[in-house]
C-alpha cells in the first residue's frame, strides 16, 4: 500500500490534498481541493514515482459540488498534461468495505509537514450512507494519524488487497475527534459515469458496462422523453427492490449504474434497456437497446422449494401470465394507453408502456409480448391475458397474427383470455371471484349457465342469481346490442369467473324448437365443456382454437370465433394503474 505509485499529491492555490490515478491521464480528487482552479494552476505529483516530477492538470469533470461542506458531489476528475506509465489504482466491489469484523482501511494523505505523505488507519462505521452520499469513517484505534487537511481526495484502500473502496472527503473539525467521511466508489460513479466501468459489479463486465453506457447516453442525446426514476421503478422488484435514492437520478446512466451496484442482477438492467427503447425514435439506438434486453433478460432456473406461483390452485395449472392492458388515453381521441407486463413468482414486471394511435397498438403489443417471455422461467405455462375496457371485450385478439412474417393466430399458439378491466379494480367483485374459485377448486367441473337467443332476463335479477351460483356462463352472441350489453354486465357484476361467447352469433328470438347459430354454439359448447376443470379452460380453449384453425373448413366450425373471458384473481395479483400518465 505505502509504495503504490498511483497515490498523488494535489496542489491548487492555497489547498493541498490527495488524489489517485485511475488511468494513464486521469486522477480523482475532491472538488474542494481544486476550488481555486479558475485562478490558480493545478499540479499533480506522484511521491512514489521517482523522476516524474510535477505535472499540470485540468479539471475535465466534476460532481457539481456547491461549495459548502455539506453539499453533495465533492468530486473532481483531473486530466494530466500527458500520460504517465504508472499502474492505476484498482477498485473493489461495492460491498467489500463492510464486514463483521470490520475491514481495515488505509488512507494516504499529505497533512502539514508531510510533503512526502503519511498513512492513517480507519474503518467504515456502517454501510448506511449519510444523506445518501457519504459513509462515516472512524479511527481503527485510539492512536496514530488522525484525518486532517491534506487527506481530502485520498483513496480509502482495503489493507489486505490494496483495492479502492472510496475517497476521503471530510475530516472532523475537532482534532480530538477521530472520524471523517468517505465518498463510496459507487456514489463517485454516480457523478462521473465512466468510473462505473472500473468498479466490479455482479453480472456485467467492464466492456459490457462501457457499451451500455455509450448506448444509454446516445439515447439521452437523441431526446428520449422519459424519466429515469420511473424506468428504474419499472425495472426492479416492486417489493424487495431498492427505492429511488433521495434527489432522484441526474441522468439515465445514473439510474442504470445504480441498478448495476444496488441490484447486481443483469435482468434488471436488461429491463431498463427494454423500457428505454420504447422512448427512443432513432431506430439504430432502439434496436440496439432491444438486443441488449434480449441478450441479458433470460430467467434462471426455478429454485428448489420455492412457493407455488400465483394462480396455481391445488390441482390446477400454475399459469405464468403475460398481461396486455389497454385503455383509452387522455392524450387524444384515437390514442390508446398500452402496458405489457409479465408475472413471475407473483411479482409483476413491466415490459413496455406507451400511448399509441390505435392503428399502431397491435404491432407494439406483439413485439412486447415476445419480449415478455424473457421474464418467465424456463418451462413456464404461459397465459396471455388481455385486460380490456368492457366495450372492447369482443376485439379479435385471439386471431391476431403473431408477426408480419408469421400468420399464425396468437390464440392457437398460447392459451389466451380476455379480462374485464373495470372489475379488476373493484374490490367487491374481486372478492366474489375469489370465493367462487375456492368452490371451484374443490370440484372438477362447473355447470354452464346458458343465456339463450332473445333472452329478456332482467339485468338486476340475473346479477343476483349469478352472484350466488354463476360460475360459468355461455352467451349466443357478443355484447354488441344494448340488450346483450346488459346481459353481459349482469355476468360481470355477478363475479362470474368464466364467460364464453362467439364473436359473431345470433341475438334474435325464435319460435320454440327453432335452431340457430347461437343455439348450436351453446349446445356444442355445453358438450365440449362437460368434465373440464374451469382452472384449465385456457389450455382447453387454445386446443379447440387450434383444432378449428387446422380443420379443412374452419368457417363451418361452431367454435370458429370463440372468446373466453377467464379471471382468477390469484393469477393476476392487483397492481397499481398504468406506469405512466396518459399524456406523459
Amino acid at each position: 500500500m505505502s509504495s503504490a505509485s498511483w497515490h498523488a499529491r494535489i496542489h491548487c492555490g492555497h489547498e493541498v490534498g490527495a488524489g489517485f490515478l485511475i488511468s494513464p491521464r486521469a486522477v480523482l480528487t475532491c472538488a474542494h481541493v481544486v476550488r481555486d482552479r479558475d485562478t490558480a494552476a493545478v499540479t499533480v505529483a506522484f511521491p512514489h514515482a521517482d523522476g516524474l516530477g510535477e505535472l499540470t492538470a485540468t479539471v475535465v469533470a466534476d460532481g457539481g459540488w456547491g461549495g459548502r461542506d455539506t453539499d453533495p458531489g465533492d468530486l473532481a476528475v483531473l486530466e494530466l498534461e500527458r500520460a504517465v506509465s504508472l499502474t492505476p489504482a484498482e477498485f473493489a466491489a461495492p460491498g467489500d468495505a463492510y464486514g463483521d469484523p470490520p475491514r481495515r482501511l488505509l488512507v494516504y494523505g499529505f497533512p502539514d509537514h508531510y510533503d512526502e505523505g503519511t498513512l492513517a488507519e480507519y474503518r467504515a462505521t456502517a454501510e448506511q450512507r449519510i444523506a445518501g452520499e457519504w459513509v462515516q469513517l472512524e479511527a481503527w484505534n485510539a492512536h496514530g494519524q488522525p484525518l486532517a487537511p491534506g487527506f481530502s481526495g485520498a483513496a480509502a484502500v482495503l489493507a489486505d488487497s490494496g483495492r479502492v473502496v472510496g475517497m476521503v472527503s471530510a475530516a472532523a473539525g475537532d482534532p480530538g475527534v477521530r472520524n471523517g467521511r468517505m465518498l463510496p466508489a459507487p456514489v463517485m460513479a454516480r457523478y462521473w459515469s465512466e468510473l462505473g466501468e472500473l468498479i466490479p459489479t455482479g453480472g456485467l463486465g467492464r466492456g459490457e458496462k462501457q457499451a451500455l453506457r455509450r448506448l444509454v447516453e446516445a439515447a439521452e442525446r437523441a431526446g428520449a422523453a422519459c424519466g429515469p426514476e420511473q424506468l428504474f421503478r419499472d425495472s426492479v422488484d416492486p417489493v424487495t427492490g431498492p427505492p429511488v435514492p433521495p434527489g432522484g437520478f441526474p441522468s439515465l446512466w445514473a439510474a442504470v449504474w445504480y441498478l448495476c451496484w444496488e441490484v447486481e442482477d443483469p435482468r434488471a438492467v436488461a429491463r431498463f434497456a427494454g423500457h428505454l427503447a420504447d422512448f427512443v425514435d432513432d431506430p439504430a439506438i432502439r434496436h440496439a437497446l432491444q438486443r441488449w434486453r434480449r441478450r441479458y433478460a433470460g430467467a434462471g432456473e426455478h429454485p428448489a422449494g420455492e412457493r407455488r406461483p400465483a394462480g396455481a390452485a391445488p390441482g390446477s395449472a400454475p399459469w405464468s401470465p403475460i398481461v396486455v392492458e389497454l385503455e383509452r388515453s387522455g392524450a387524444g381521441r384515437h390514442q390508446v394507453l398500452v402496458e405489457v407486463s409479465a408475472y413471475r413468482d407473483g411479482r409483476r414486471w413491466v415490459v413496455g408502456a406507451r400511448s399509441l394511435p390505435r392503428g399502431k397498438v397491435r404491432p407494439y403489443v406483439l413485439e412486447r409480448v415476445d419480449e415478455a417471455f424473457h421474464e418467465l422461467r424456463p418451462g413456464a405455462q404461459v397465459l396471455i391475458a388481455f385486460l380490456l375496457p368492457r366495450e372492447w371485450l369482443n376485439e379479435p385478439v385471439a386471431h391476431w397474427r403473431r408477426g408480419r412474417d408469421d400468420p399464425s393466430p396468437l390464440g392457437c399458439l398460447y392459451p389466451l383470455v380476455v379480462v374485464d378491466r373495470e372489475r379488476r379494480h373493484r374490490g367487491g367483485l374481486r372478492h366474489g371471484l375469489a370465493q367462487k374459485w375456492e368452490r371451484l377448486d374443490a370440484r372438477e367441473r362447473a355447470e354452464l349457465y346458458r343465456v339463450e337467443c332473445g333472452s329478456d332476463e332482467d339485468q338486476g335479477k340475473l346479477t343476483v342469481r349469478l352472484w350466488e351460483d354463476g360460475e360459468m356462463v355461455g352467451f349466443t352472441a357478443p355484447p354488441r346490442t344494448a340488450r346483450m350489453k346488459r346481459l353481459f354486465a349482469a355476468g360481470l357484476n355477478g363475479s362470474v369467473p368464466v364467460m364464453l361467447w362467439p364473436r359473431t352469433g345470433c341475438d334474435a328470438g325464435h319460435d320454440d324448437g327453432e335452431r340457430c347459430a347461437g343455439t348450436t354454439f351453446l349446445d356444442s359448447l355445453t358438450e365440449y365443456l362437460a368434465g373440464l376443470a374451469p382452472s384449465e379452460l385456457p389450455a382447453h380453449i387454445r386446443t379447440l382454437r387450434k383444432t378449428v384453425y387446422l380443420s379443412p373448413d374452419p368457417e363451418q366450425h361452431w367454435a370458429k370465433d370463440v372468446t373466453l373471458l377467464w379471471e382468477d384473481p390469484r393469477c393476476f395479483p392487483e397492481t397499481p394503474g398504468h406506469a405512466r400518465s396518459p399524456v406523459g
